[in-house]
């Protein structure tokens, strides 16, 4: 597989946005560039309105931090931001470090393909606070798109109920980075090939497609478009069959999949891109079984979705494979995640750390303080609880989880569930620490993780809530630096 420093041969450090450059540059004219920090990824809400999350694009983020530095174009155009005052805006002193800079943060994260859930890390970084804030804006980018996409195809692989999907979404995708992330994070969340043939050869991923209208408009009839196809690549015979009537395409590609036979190679079925799919499908299957052909695959597009795909299984739709695109690679229904990356806690010099925590109006909105790890309870073979604790507290006395958004929600761990904590080593002092294994090894456990699950936590439609909450002792520990925060700031700052 290539790397994005293969991919994008240009340096990538510049992909932030440009307060993280500006705060970056006041912690380096206040001397405090080396102090340590800790930041979480993590996210509030379940996209699509569901009860899960597939986390994906770990692989990218590990390139792009292997790769992290700033090149002599990258601070020339730096050097030339003006201020208001026409001024330049950051000093040469500034672009040096810039220069200089090595990342040397540890990171760890959730292995690609596995469930998360609201208020639980995706990602902690810890390290010296002017890297962890540059690169924050980065990693939003890459972990909330692949993961909403990776989201989104384990969605619309559950509704095919273990059928074939295959990602269509190139033409539609946001632009050439979006199609390649997206196929790849489809593949991770269940797909089982992509028509984007630049994705294929990057990842890995198996490539399948048939032929468009264009083809069968070319000739003068339909017939003769499917006689010049099967003599051109007879070993890929899928004929698409709705450009003129659906139901005597389907007459023609039995007559054209008799010729095949008789020359020793066989139709591999019939692609729908309109229409009445449920009702076009059953009247499919009759011909082609009527016609010799049982075994011929029926494939349908035009707009699928996880939703379109369960009512068609409801109509005794006799689809067999799925090709989904603009509403898989787009995220069509919900077009962003979002993650956030906040602080949590800050030390000087090797001293105590001081634990931090962002306050909202919105308690949703109210960060959670700590070196935060995630710890999953597995009874038999199902998860049935997320712990989020610090790992300098640890777990004090019972495994009881709080839920951060209502604290009389309280939860009791079984006492002989097995555990298992889910964020693991990935960088240690800049040095990737992490084998990432191959993408099908991530699809793979996507898959896994996803029968873990109660089929409550994976419907479509009012999802059961996943018991995730802090651990008693850090849900403690919010609560007084909140109720300290809260009296900071009414007290106008003062500490008092």
């Amino acid at each position: 597989m290539l790397s994005l420093s293969q991919l994008y041969r240009p340096s990538l450090s510049l992909l932030t946005d440009f307060y993280q450059l500006t705060m970056a540059y006041a912690y380096f004219k206040c001397g405090v560039t080396d102090r340590e920090a800790v930041f979480h990824l993590s996210y509030r809400e379940n996209p699509f309105g569901g009860g899960y999350s597939v986390c994906c694009g770990l692989q990218y983020v590990i390139e792009f931090l292997k790769s992290f530095s700033f090149d002599e174009a990258d601070l020339e155009y730096l050097g030339d931001i003006r201020g208001n005052d026409g001024e330049r805006l950051f000093d040469p002193g500034y672009l040096t470090h810039l220069k200089e800079l090595e990342f040397s943060c540890d990171v760890d994260a959730l292995p690609e393909g596995t469930v998360a859930f609201p208020h639980e890390p995706l990602v902690r970084v810890r390290g010296p606070i002017l890297q962890c804030q540059i690169i924050e804006s980065a990693l939003l980018n890459i972990i909330n798109f692949q993961t909403l996409i990776a989201t989104k195809s384990a969605r619309v692989c559950q509704a095919a109920q273990g059928e074939p999907v295959l990602e269509f979404g190139l033409r539609r995708a946001q632009g050439i980075d979006g199609s390649l992330a997206a196929s790849r994070a489809a593949y991770v969340g269940g797909c089982e090939a992509t028509s984007n043939v630049l994705a294929g050869k990057h990842f890995g991923i198996p490539v399948k497609g048939t032929h468009a209208h264009s083809w069968v408009m070319t000739f003068e009839t339909e017939l003769e478009s499917f006689d010049q196809y099967a003599e051109a690549m007879p070993n890929n015979c899928v004929f698409l069959v709705d450009t003129y009537d659906t139901l005597e395409g389907v007459r023609n590609a039995v007559i054209v999949g008799k010729r095949l036979r008789e020359r020793g190679h066989e139709m591999m079925g019939i692609r729908l891109d309109s229409g009445d799919l449920a009702y076009l499908s059953i009247e499919a299957r009759r011909i082609l079984d009527d016609g010799g052909f049982p075994d011929a695959k029926i494939v349908a597009s035009n707009d699928l979705d996880e939703n379109i795909i369960k009512s068609l299984k409801e109509q005794g739709a006799k689809i067999a494979v799925w090709g989904v695109g603009t509403k898989l690679a787009t995220a069509y229904d919900q077009p962003a995640m979002g993650g956030v990356y906040k602080m949590s806690a800050i030390r000087r010099n090797g001293g105590e750390w001081e634990y931090k925590v962002k306050l909202s109006e919105q308690a949703i909105k109210t960060s959670t303080p700590g070196i935060l790890q995630v710890r999953r309870f597995r009874a038999g073979d199902e998860n049935v609880g997320d712990m989020v604790f610090d790992e300098r507290i640890g777990v004090t006395g019972a495994a009881t989880i709080v839920d951060p958004m209502d604290m009389t929600r309280r939860k009791p761990m079984p006492v002989d569930a097995e555990t298992e904590d889910l964020l693991v080593p990935v960088f240690r002092s800049g040095q990737c620490v992490y084998e990432m294994p191959p993408l099908v090894d991530v699809r793979r456990r996507a898959m896994e993780e996803l029968s873990r699950f109660h089929s409550g936590v994976k419907r479509f439609v009012y999802p059961h809530e996943y018991p995730v909450g802090l651990e008693q002792g850090l849900f403690d520990l919010k609560t007084m630096l909140v109720m300290r925060a809260r009296r900071v700031g009414q007290d106008g700052g003062s500490g008092s």
